[in-house]
């Protein structure tokens, strides 16, 4: 992976596979790479559990993220699914769930159930606490799963959307490709998957406190080429506050996405357009 990058210590690497030696060792040493697992969780496990606490003291964003994702999730459904999904029994898993924010404010919305997967207890803890009062018999949280992503197998073609929002950043490069080429054989057809992730400038920035990695747009589509994904579609969030990094939505399928021609009209090219 030649990208170059940067840690929290202000320490720069020539490439992702400089880092990766660095912090997890060479391949086939597990014991530093299971301890990069370890301190992550480590670290999460001594974070509030509220919304507050898992957007790391920056709740007031919650509102804003849950907009832009209702805006791309709904555009993927009505072109994905046959009739958007109406009258389908649809299933949705909320990878690195936390305390169930995305499944209470949007998923749970959209799906008749949702499946919840995050290896912090007691977040899960919370997400079940806090969807006990949501949803109805059609429309609920099913199973939660106490499972790292790197340790987790989803059922077969269960899925209709697989929604991966801040918490792949603590994935190996190796463990990323590993997940979705086993996540691939959980969706349903006409599936797809949504990452939402911060975003690099360019390169990587590895947060040494944390334990987590945040890959820039190429890494990501050189992540995604590992995997056999295509892209689908992308979309950048809007809202936030300045000082975060820049958050992008990318709807992956594991079919290639039919290409569009679009002819442009005379007619309508004259008529008066509203600027948005």
């Amino acid at each position: 992976m030649e990208v170059c990058g940067v840690d929290s210590e202000g320490k720069e690497f020539n490439s992702a596979q400089e880092m990766w030696r660095e912090e997890i060792g060479e391949e086939g040493d597990e014991t530093k790479k299971t301890q990069w697992y370890r301190d992550g969780v480590s670290y999460w496990e001594g974070v509030e559990a509220s919304v507050d606490g898992v957007l790391g003291g920056y709740g007031h964003v919650n509102d804003a993220d849950i907009i832009g994702s209702e805006v791309f999730l709904k555009t993927l459904l009505l072109e994905r699914l046959v009739n958007g999904g109406t009258n389908q029994h649809l299933v949705a898993l909320d990878c690195g769930s936390g305390v169930g924010r995305i499944t209470k404010n949007l998923l749970i919305r959209y799906f008749n159930e949702v499946d919840l997967l995050e290896p912090v207890a007691q977040f899960l803890d919370a997400a079940r606490e806090n969807l006990a009062s949501t949803g109805s018999e059609t429309h609920k949280a099913t199973n939660f799963f106490c499972v790292p992503l790197q340790e987790f197998t989803p059922v077969d073609q269960r899925y209709d959307v697989i929604w991966v929002q801040w918490c792949i950043g603590h994935l190996t490069d190796d463990d990323f490709v590993s997940f979705f080429n086993r996540a691939k054989g959980c969706l349903k057809p006409g599936g797809f998957f949504v990452l939402k992730e911060n975003l690099a400038k360019q390169g990587f920035v590895l947060d040494k406190e944390d334990r987590s990695i945040t890959r820039s747009d190429h890494y990501f589509k050189q992540l995604f080429g590992r995997c056999g994904l295509h892209l689908y579609q992308t979309k950048d969030q809007k809202g936030l506050p300045k000082e975060l990094f820049a958050v992008k939505m990318y709807a992956l399928t594991v079919d290639t996405p039919p290409k569009v021609h679009r002819t442009r009209s005379k007619t309508r090219s004259n008529r008066p357009q509203i600027i948005k």
